[in-house]
């Protein structure tokens, strides 16, 4: 099974080399899910690819947006776990309204819903997603600073769950801090 995992990762690690080239940021990300069925740490390491077309609101503001495919790990300590570790990849469309004036600090507000692969298919006995395939979606705030604004640290909420493919389907929701770097 472990081989099984690693030679996945390592099969989705080849197919997006080539474009990692064109990488315009990478994000961390850490949060945690705590509920009565189970407490879960995530940290997640990101790739961002901007998107060429933007929207403009008015003289300071745009919509835009980019892919992120990120990689992810679960560490569940809750007494009633059924695992302890559940590996992740997402690929995710965000679109980010922005404020785009040149001043120290711009701020953001984002939406997207993308699509995750897990290893594991629950965390506890009343916490199981039944398919590995899950929808994730999230809603953000965050500023930009530094030089360029190449710095983005913002805040996520996020819920997973497979949307009602099969049952049960009891989803879980996790609070993020990511910082990103942009390039």
């Amino acid at each position: 099974m472990r081989r099984t995992r690693a030679l996945g990762v390592f099969i989705a690690l080849v197919m997006i080399a080539p474009a990692a080239r064109a990488v315009d940021g990478i994000s961390l990300e850490i949060g945690t899910s705590n509920s009565a069925s189970a407490s879960v740490d995530i940290t997640r390491i990101g790739l961002q690819w901007n998107w060429a077309k933007r929207w403009a609101l008015g003289a300071n503001w745009n919509i835009g947006g980019y892919w992120e495919v990120d990689f992810g790990h679960w560490s569940n300590d809750s007494a009633q776990r059924t695992n302890s570790s559940i590996a992740e990849i997402g690929l995710t469309p965000v679109f980010r309204l922005q404020q785009t004036h040149p001043g120290a600090i711009a701020p953001y507000a984002e939406a997207a819903i993308g699509l995750h692969l897990l290893s594991e298919t629950s965390v506890s006995q009343h916490r199981r997603f039944s398919t590995m395939f899950q929808f994730g979606d999230h809603l953000g705030l965050g500023i930009r600073f530094g030089h360029r604004h190449a710095f983005d640290l913002g805040y996520r909420y996020q819920h997973l769950s497979n949307g009602g493919i099969k049952k049960p389907n009891h989803g879980i929701n996790f609070h993020q801090i990511r910082l990103q770097y942009s390039f």
